[in-house]
């Protein structure tokens, strides 16, 4: 075959494959559907940066202030404080956003960074005055960096860590996952059914049946919103990863610090958990039987752990109480 024929020929297949990932694509999308809301209460907006972002708020404003922020994960939304919400809605004002880019929120084809979402954590909870604040994963080194600048009640934060992605931070993965045609390529693979069904096993969940398949099924489709692989495409690349310290800025904080962490957890594991609340001075409570959502396998438990009440039964465990000595 003559060179010029195999250039046709080449440029005539990937044409195709261009067009035949746009069309599943868009096809996905459309099977994905509206995506509603995962909490039960109102339905607000919050405009920030030209952005609308989505939250649900539950209880009386006069009542203390919680604040619940998802951790950061390709398919990470409001909705995993699920099993929490609502119960804590009946004592407390609580709210939970979807951070830009993620869940029912405006999902811009920005270039998300750490610092984008410090400044959006900053401006959201200085909103409400006095707030307890939990937040899960990466989202709590946010938390954490800018604490100096809120006024808050207390802080509980589930497996906390400023590291989530690769370091130093992969530019070209997150250049190719934002790219129009590998990119939705590539991204489709990371967010198969099959796919987030192992991540909640594999790390998630010690029994991935309390996931259950309805919510399954929800991060699927939220995975599959327009403009959903923005942010997730700077989380895998490592350029979500936060640069504080986070034991010693929580040590240097003056409101009361929780941590918790799942006993089977392993991104990261329970080691660092205790390393991290010695450096802290923080309390450390252990729920067995679990990984990174024990506030969903044990939500009645984790309820009352928020509410300052320790529950009884073999599934949790103080390791560290606040000003203990090492």
């Amino acid at each position: 075959m003559r060179p010029k024929s195999v250039l046709k020929s080449t440029l005539a297949a990937t044409a195709a494959g261009a067009v035949g990932t746009l069309a599943a694509t868009r096809a996905l999308r459309r099977r994905a559907g509206h995506l509603e809301a995962p909490l039960a209460g109102q339905q607000e907006a919050y405009r920030w940066r030209g952005m609308e972002v989505a939250y649900a708020e539950r209880g009386e404003e006069n009542d203390e202030t919680l604040v619940f922020l998802h951790g950061m994960n390709a398919a990470g939304s409001a909705g995993e404080w699920r099993e929490v919400f609502t119960d804590l809605g009946e004592q407390y004002h609580v709210v939970a956003p979807d951070f830009p880019g993620f869940g029912r929120s405006d999902r811009p084809p920005l270039r998300y960074s750490a610092a984008l979402y410090e400044d959006f954590v900053r401006d959201f909870v200085s909103e409400f005055d006095d707030a307890h604040v939990v937040a899960s994963s990466l989202t709590a080194a946010y938390v954490a960096a800018v604490a100096d600048d809120l006024a808050l009640s207390g802080l509980t934060l589930v497996c906390p860590t400023g590291t989530a992605g690769p370091e130093p931070p992969k530019t070209w993965l997150r250049e190719l996952l934002r790219a129009p045609v590998a990119g939705d390529a590539a991204f489709g693979l990371l967010t198969t059914r099959a796919g987030i069904r192992y991540f909640n096993a594999d790390h998630g969940y010690w029994d991935p049946e309390k996931a259950g398949d309805d919510w399954s099924d929800y991060e699927w489709r939220t995975t599959h919103q327009r403009n959903a692989k923005f942010a997730p495409a700077s989380f895998v690349s490592g350029h979500l990863n936060s640069d504080i310290d986070l034991g010693s800025a929580l040590a240097a904080l003056d409101a009361p610090v929780t941590v918790v962490w799942g006993r089977e957890a392993d991104l990261p594991p329970l080691s660092a958990g205790r390393d991290l609340a010695e450096t802290a001075d923080a309390e450390l409570v252990v729920f067995d039987d679990a990984m990174l959502l024990p506030h969903v396998e044990f939500g009645p438990q984790f309820a009352a752990l928020v509410r300052g009440d320790l529950p009884d039964g073999r599934s949790v465990t103080v390791e560290q109480e606040s000003g203990s000595e090492p």
